[in-house]
């Protein structure tokens, strides 16, 4: 393989693939690589939010917050089954934050960005017999924001620049790249095997290895230093039926997060602490634990130990330095370093950014690298729906059509399925009319049609792949139920399917 690229991206996270979309839109040619599956690392251990991030709005980030609430909006559109509106309720501790600032800051957020589709904030009061809060808790202030499957925005939008041309390989790390004859000649491995690829420019979205690339296997020196943040949460059993999220203020004027998690769980989180670890593996520390469990103790009536925690995450966000001396007030904007010397290939490093704001990073990506390649079409992805958008009217419209078409489907595989996949779901329903058709069961509302359709145009590999981040059914599957997928997996690598994502 020396195929020659306009453009070659390295990292398949949501910067990562949101830059390859954008980019094989506009018409270029696009080669994008991840040594994992996509969105292993970062962007799947969010706190699933797309929103604009009401307490930057403390630390002066006005542009971040405007941006982000312009993107909450059109996500909504250009996502409708996988962005969701919610409501989140902040109790109001007066010796933490005044009502008035509160107030301010919420007006702010209200008119800030253009708001077409959420309602607006107001004050709330807490009846104690009907609240999950404790009785100290008398009032609060209500607005609205947006949650999504983080993995799954990853996974559309890979599929969005593929069906727009881009070659798109995961398990397929960069290994060296250097510039010759006014190209980038890229070193890849995968399986054990070398391959080689050409670029015109180079895009480094490697996340929290940024600037390990730029010096490793680039040999260069990084623009910008990278501080390396953890963020933790954990799942507990739901902590109350209302379908509405919580922040929490705390008394380090942090705030933490209770989301309504896949239906039977609230997910807790999430944590701010310098990383020095493997970013690899990153892993829930006890402190953080302890953390997380005492702002929710202090704030709800169920009050949890360790024993409740029914699972746990944890992801490094890659924050450009801004010399801060806490970890929680590091920028969560974006740069971009653009190197070139002239008439050389030239390198763009993504430094930090946020999961609402990937399209618009993308779009300063390709202004970045526009005087690069003459004829760059216009801007597109605002108004372009990802796939599953297409003709969708809404989840219970789809829902009622799933059940109508495959009878004997449960009623939770159809939601899910409805969520997930949008009218997307109809590539691999196709001709089935019964759930018998549905082929070998894994439990849970799994079955061999959906796992070949992840397998063969989702880039699936691993279970994991697919319990985790294609349909989040983890919680659910024991030891056993998972060795009859990874068997079944096995077999299917062996006999091949055709390969669409290849």
């Amino acid at each position: 393989m020396h195929d020659l690229y306009d453009l070659a991206v390295i990292g398949g996270g949501i910067n990562g693939v949101g830059i390859a979309t954008d980019a094989a839109g506009r018409g270029l040619s696009v080669f994008l690589c991840e040594k994992d599956d996509l969105a292993s690392h970062t962007s799947s251990a969010s706190s699933k939010l797309i929103h604009g991030g009401l307490r930057y709005l403390e630390h002066k980030e006005f542009r971040l917050v405007r941006e982000a609430l312009v993107e909450r909006e059109i996500l909504l559109k250009k996502a409708p089954h996988l962005v969701h509106p919610m409501r989140f309720i902040m109790p109001h501790q007066p010796h933490l934050r005044p009502a008035w600032l509160i107030r301010a800051g919420l007006f702010i957020y209200d008119y800030l960005g253009k708001r077409e589709q959420l309602m607006g904030s107001e004050q709330v009061f807490f009846e104690n017999s009907a609240s999950p809060l404790k009785a100290n808790f008398s009032r609060g202030f209500e607005y609205s924001d947006c949650t999504v499957d983080d993995a799954r925005l990853v996974v559309l939008n890979a599929i969005q620049a593929r069906e727009h041309g881009a070659k798109i390989m995961t398990r397929t790390q960069c290994v060296s790249a250097q510039r010759m004859a006014g190209v980038w000649v890229l070193e890849l491995e995968k399986d054990g095997q070398q391959l080689w690829v050409k670029a015109k420019a180079l895009v480094n979205a490697t996340g929290p290895w940024v600037a390990q690339f730029i010096q490793q296997e680039l040999k260069l020196k990084p623009s910008y230093g990278i501080r390396l943040v953890q963020g933790s949460h954990i799942i507990v059993p739901k902590l109350y039926m209302q379908n509405k999220a919580f922040i929490l203020q705390n008394y380090d004027q942090r705030i933490v997060f209770v989301i309504p998690y896949l239906n039977q769980y609230s997910l807790i989180g999430t944590t701010d602490r310098e990383y020095t670890g493997d970013r690899n593996n990153v892993e829930i520390s006890p402190e953080e634990i302890h953390y997380l469990l005492d702002v929710s103790n202090n704030h709800f009536k169920t009050q949890l130990t360790a024993v409740d925690i029914v699972a746990s995450f944890s992801g490094v966000r890659p924050l450009c330095d801004d010399e801060s001396d806490n970890p929680a007030a590091v920028t969560r904007d974006y740069t971009l370093a653009l190197d070139v010397h002239h008439d050389e290939a030239p390198l763009l490093s993504v430094f930090g950014g946020k999961l609402t704001t990937y399209r618009k990073l993308a779009e300063a990506a390709l202004e970045h690298l526009a005087p690069y390649f003459g004829d760059l079409k216009d801007r597109w992805t605002a108004e372009a729906l990802l796939p599953g958008a297409e003709q969708f009217s809404s989840i219970e419209q789809l829902a009622a059509e799933i059940e109508h078409k495959v009878k004997g489907l449960d009623e939770h595989t159809i939601q899910r399925w409805a969520y997930a996949y949008g009218t997307r779901v109809w590539h691999f329903i196709k001709q089935v009319v019964s759930v018998h058709e549905l082929g070998q069961s894994f439990g849970h509302g799994l079955y061999a049609r959906e796992v070949d359709y992840l397998v063969q145009y989702e880039w699936a590999v691993t279970s994991e792949d697919i319990l985790k981040r294609r349909t989040k059914l983890y919680l659910q599957f024991d030891k056993n139920e998972v060795q009859e997928l990874e068997k079944y997996l096995t077999v299917l690598h062996v006999r091949g399917l055709p390969k669409e994502v290849a």
